[in-house]
């Protein structure tokens, strides 16, 4: 989309107001709203903000930043006109003072020089991201509970399903916004959904992600519904993941991972990247699943993934091959959660299997039976690992391996891993409910 093309829409549909967007290092989008007569100005890529009051972004005596606009994210926004007049949103990359230079800070600049170099490699990235969420009803004071506002399972149909309208409108949304889906239904827990939509290039994808959790909590929240991507909500059932397809695909058009001759037609490369991404996925966990409570999803008896293996159909593996082949080959990464920043979780990826790639490195045998139901001597026979446990030793996984530093970069590594670490502290020194409720009348 061109300069021109964006000024026509905005005059055609009556665009008022006119959001730049952007997200920090732990995933969370930010915005400034700015009026019409604003709008060329924002365009030419002229507006400045205050990055020290973002966090993990920079020291106050190094505060202006310039938001640079990406065209091709311009979208006008269905639910937010009234009275005749629209808004727009277009996502922005972040800028130096100097306004040349590249923020190395910012999510999206640090996966587009990561997708720069698998270029420069011979390789693109496609990916697919699947965003489970459940809904809630909020209390009298409008603060979210965890009450569900349905009974219904997987696959159920009204009146069961009391979600459908809410998933209607959303979908209805986010087609008027350019998201192709493909699919929607009722997850496995109560009050719990999927929305899918179809795969990007990463960088879209990754934009594609973040635009459908504000999508869903937006239109969530005019059904009088909390929508959260919290990975473990309620205690008991299942929680939501983000499974991650992804392929490579040659410069030419082709997928680098078909191989209609190979095992499972499946190229040595392939083979090559799941050997990366199983030797990685302990080191990358803490950015593809970075809250405390992503470890309470990653809990065997849940279809969570928690074991690092890989398989052509199981389930209880890390990473699954489904069964499409030809341009749709590809590998699934189960045990991302939706809370991730898919900037850096998508570079992590990335890079991860690239690591295999350019090593040459084996993939192990595939694991075809139900690991969750092998015992420990026979998981350690077969050399099956698990993925930490919890927040904290996740982040000392993420500290240990070099190809982090290198894939996020010196700034963002740093932020956040002082970040993190500040968050398990807060969560090790905290007295819970569960504690007052074992310990408080018996001690």
């Amino acid at each position: 989309m061109t300069r021109d093309e964006i000024m026509k829409i905005i005059k055609e549909q009556n665009v008022h107001f006119f959001r730049l967007q952007f997200v920090d290092i732990f995933g969370f989008m930010k915005n400034v709203a700015l009026p019409l007569s604003q709008i060329e100005k924002a365009l030419d890529g002229n507006m400045m903000f205050d990055g020290s009051s973002i966090d993990g972004f920079v020291r106050i005596d190094e505060s202006d930043m310039y938001l640079k606009p990406d065209f091709d994210t311009f979208t006008v926004l269905p639910w937010r006109t009234k009275e005749g007049t629209s808004a727009a949103r277009i996502i922005c990359d972040v800028y130096r003072a100097d306004g040349a230079t590249p923020f190395e800070g910012c999510p999206r600049n640090n996966l587009k020089r990561v997708l720069a170099e698998a270029r420069e490699l011979g390789f693109t990235m496609k990916v697919g991201t699947e965003c489970e969420f459940f809904f809630f009803e909020k209390n009298e004071l409008k603060y979210p509970t965890t009450k569900t506002h349905d009974v219904a399972g997987y696959f159920s149909v009204d009146p069961e399903d009391c979600g459908i309208d809410a998933r209607r409108e959303i979908i209805l949304t986010l087609e008027a916004m350019g998201f192709e889906i493909e699919a929607s239904h009722h997850e496995v827990a109560e009050g719990q959904h999927e929305i899918n939509f179809k795969y990007a290039d990463a960088l879209t994808c990754a934009d594609n992600t973040v635009t459908f959790k504000w999508v869903v909590r937006s239109i969530a929240a005019k059904y009088g519904l909390h929508a959260t991507f919290m990975p473990k909500p309620v205690f008991g059932i299942n929680g939501s993941g983000m499974h991650t397809n992804q392929s490579l695909f040659n410069l030419d058009g082709t997928n680098a991972f078909y191989d209609p001759a190979g095992p499972l037609e499946l190229s040595p490369i392939a083979y090559q990247y799941i050997a990366g991404i199983l030797k990685n996925a302990r080191g990358f966990a803490a950015i593809t699943n970075p809250l405390v409570n992503s470890y309470k999803r990653l809990v065997s008896g849940y279809e969570a993934p928690v074991y690092v293996a890989w398989s052509a159909s199981n389930r209880s593996a890390l990473i699954r091959i489904p069964a499409s082949r030809g341009l749709s080959t590809r590998t699934e990464v189960r045990c991302p959660d939706p809370t991730c920043n898919p900037y850096l979780a998508l570079a992590m990826m990335l890079n991860s299997g690239l690591d295999g790639v350019k090593n040459k490195l084996q993939a192990p045998p595939p694991v075809n039976q139900d690991i969750f139901a092998m015992t420990a001597g026979e998981k350690e026979a077969a050399g099956i690992p698990s993925l930490p446990a919890n927040l904290q030793e996740a982040i000392e996984e993420l500290k240990a391996n070099p190809l982090a530093r290198e894939t996020l970069g010196e700034h963002i590594f740093s932020k956040y891993i002082a970040a993190k670490e500040k968050e398990w502290d807060e969560y090790r020194i905290a007295v819970t409910d569960w504690e007052k409720d074992h310990y408080l009348s018996i001690y």
